[in-house]
């Protein structure tokens, strides 16, 4: 549909005619040589001309409205995870697809499209029932999401009803009908299902470490369970329980870490006679054994609330032990007071007035231990130079400011969630020594102090290299205000446990100097995603360099090995290999650095995803709730004609799309060729006919 729109009152339009007459008439008023039927010609044809010039002096805008009909689609969303398989035959699953294709058939006749979906969001043609999870509500959602203001008319879900993964269908906003197709068998069935297997990933060689194997019991009762946990084939530890009429039972081992490294234990509970499903009853865990837990000691003159903030976040991380020796008050053993007994110390109030700490401060301060400096109000401020720690304060006052933490954007060493500095803005202040002051040159600074709303150039906390340790300073006491506040402000300290839990990490680690560095991404991959490595070369600078070779070589747990090789290059420094089965995985990566060959080596373990085997009995009440709650219906597989008969009988209404386009009349083609078509008309004819 078109209108014409102007600028100015359209009754200016008879102006424009008077005036295109009226130019016309004294043009051709005159006697001529041509006839009166053409002079009648020549006068139409400049009347109209200027007219229309005319009218485009008027700012004529011509509005297009244009009508797009949508018309409703079904969805119609297949879970096509491997429980269907299970249950299913491959002809019961091919008449399956012919009668989802049927029932699609039948209602675009009347005006519908359909598409084919699976759960992972992705248009097909065919199901193939091989997924490794059914993640229902993502399913759905995705559907939602991706017809966001289109004419989706409903959704026909085909499933088992059963979900392992996400959460549950029902209790997410659908604006659709959902129709539901329960596909699968409902019937109880005897069956003993290794549900969850509770168990820490990290134990220390020599000790013991516990084991929780958690059974679930369908349709049994009064019999024996047994449940055995194997390494290498052989049965490590038994344990035996009745059911009795209980539906869920519990076994606690414990087990040695007598060996260091990535250690595998298979969980097997020993199926029943008449038990059908026996791929639920056996699980793999993988245990790393470590030597010990890294050691971080806190020093200090006297308790102070900062050292339980401190203490609370580095024993949240399993690999560390955190140990406070306040003389005279909480006293540690002696051997863990000495160079080399652990990876970090931290001196609270350094050095300390009463001198309490100072002894051990220049003991462990001169024997390249790393060391975290914490200055307080019962630090000595003029003996910090004395005993070789780099900062020295211009104003010794016994003033203090309140300052609040600021994140420097340039620090390296080790990153921040984006919102940190959000959350630190609402801290509390700390106090810190009043005044200027220096610090090393060499020193990375990670927080700035904020006084107020004031941003200022002095560190708060900062780090140094010295040798072959690493050094940092808190200048400043009360962060367990911080710990607190976040707290209350979020529910949470994550934060403040970063920063602290980062800063822990860094220093107690040492650097790593090698100039060829190759590592999994991470520990423990599914079989269902590739495995990947990435590897680094450095030059003399520690600068990534590219275009080395590196040579992969991987080994399972049967002593089989997979050779692998490929180029680094800026975009390709990572190395993905798929289809590796569950195990633990070594693997030794080489290449040539300075014409001399750089080894790494690492392992890796594979866990096998059986979330599909643990319960193969379709779940219809939950279709059937989904479906009344959304305002669709439930259907067995029976029913799928007369679902689609249903179908058939929802009126499909098409949605319309209106769009607006304003076009202004001067900026037409077909507006510039009809004047040039007038002029050239009139101008050819009078030259013809010589009157010019």
């Amino acid at each position: 549909m078109q209108r014409l729109l102007f600028e100015s009152s359209p009754l200016f339009i008879f102006l424009c005619a008077v005036a295109g007459f009226g130019y016309a008439y004294l043009l051709y008023k005159a006697r001529h040589t041509w006839s009166k039927t053409v002079n009648r010609i020549l006068f139409a044809l400049r009347a109209v001309l200027v007219f229309f010039l005319a009218v485009l002096l008027l700012g004529p805008v011509l509005k297009l409205i244009t009508n797009q009909y949508e018309k409703p689609t079904w969805v119609y969303l297949v879970d096509s995870s491997s429980s269907l398989s299970e249950v299913l035959d491959s002809l019961d699953r091919e008449k399956l697809v012919q009668a989802v294709n049927i029932s699609r058939k039948a209602i675009q006749e009347q005006g519908y499209e359909t598409i084919l979906y699976d759960l992972s969001g992705n248009e097909i043609n065919k199901p193939v029932f091989n997924a490794p999870a059914s993640d229902l509500n993502r399913g759905i959602q995705h559907v939602v999401n991706q017809f966001e203001g289109r004419n989706l008319a409903g959704i026909v879900l085909l499933s088992d009803g059963i979900y392992n993964s996400g959460a549950s269908p029902v209790y997410a906003p659908v604006r659709v009908p959902v129709y539901t197709l329960g596909v699968g068998d409902t019937t109880a069935r005897v069956d003993l299902v290794l549900k969850n297997v509770a168990f820490n990933k990290v134990a220390y060689e020599g000790n013991k470490f516990p084991v929780r194997a958690q059974v679930l019991l369908q349709g049994i009762s009064n019999q024996n369970v047994t449940v055995s946990i194997l390494k290498e084939g052989k049965v490590v530890a038994t344990l035996s329980k009745d059911s009795q009429s209980k539906s869920f039972l519990e076994f606690d081992f414990q087990l040695d870490a007598n060996q260091k490294g990535m250690q595998r234990f298979d969980v097997l509970v020993k199926g029943l006679t008449d038990e059908t499903n026996l791929r639920n009853n056996a699980t793999s865990i993988f245990i790393e054994v470590v030597e010990g837990k890294k050691k971080i000691v806190m020093i200090a003159p006297a308790p102070h609330p900062d050292i339980k903030a401190l203490k609370t976040v580095v024993e949240k991380n399993s690999n560390y032990e955190f140990v406070v020796h306040i003389p005279g008050v909480e006293e540690t053993d002696a051997a863990l007071l000495k160079p080399g007994a652990a990876e970090l110390f931290i001196f609270h109030q350094v050095i300390d007035l009463a001198g309490k700490t100072t002894a051990l401060f220049q003991t462990l301060y001169k024997n390249n231990a790393s060391v975290l400096l914490m200055i307080g109000g019962n630090s000595n401020l003029r003996q910090l130079a004395a005993y070789q720690i780099p900062i020295q304060f211009e104003s010794l006052g016994g003033q203090w400011d309140d300052v609040t933490p600021v994140v420097n954007s340039g620090f390296r060493d080790f990153g921040f969630s984006e919102n940190t500095n959000g959350i630190f803005a609402r801290y509390p202040p700390a106090d810190v020594p009043f005044g200027k002051f220096s610090w090393p040159a060499s020193a990375n600074v990670l927080l700035y102090q904020r006084i107020g709303s004031v941003t200022t150039d002095r560190p708060l906390l900062l780090t140094w290299p010295d040798n072959n340790r690493k050094l940092a300073v808190l200048i400043g006491e009360g962060i367990w205000r911080w710990r607190m506040n976040e707290f209350a402000d979020t529910g949470n300290t994550v934060a403040f446990d970063e920063l602290f839990s980062k800063l822990v990490q860094y220093l107690s680690t040492l650097d790593d100097k090698r100039k060829f560095r190759s590592f999994p991404l991470q520990n423990e991959f599914s079989d269902a995603e590739p495995v990947v490595i990435e590897s680094q070369v450095y030059n003399d600078l520690f600068e990534l360099v590219y275009g080395n070779t590196v040579k992969l070589d991987v080994r399972d747990d049967s002593g089989g090995v997979s050779n692998y090789s490929y180029v680094i290059s800026p975009g390709g420094a990572r190395y993905r290999i798929g289809g590796l089965k569950e195990g633990v995985y070594r693997f030794t990566a080489s290449t040539v650095v300075n014409d001399k060959t750089e080894t790494v080596s690492g392992q890796f373990l594979v866990r096998a995803q059986n979330l599909e085997a643990q319960n193969l009995t379709a779940d219809f009440g939950l279709l059937r709730t989904l479906a009344q709650q959304t305002g669709g219906t439930f259907y067995n597989a029976e029913q799928i004609n007369q679902l689609a008969t249903d179908l058939q009988q929802v009126k499909a209404t098409s949605l319309i799309h209106t769009d607006e386009t304003f076009n202004q009349l001067i900026n037409l083609k077909w507006v510039f060729f009809l004047l040039l078509a007038l002029i050239s008309a009139e101008w050819f004819t009078r030259k013809y006919l010589g009157g010019y």
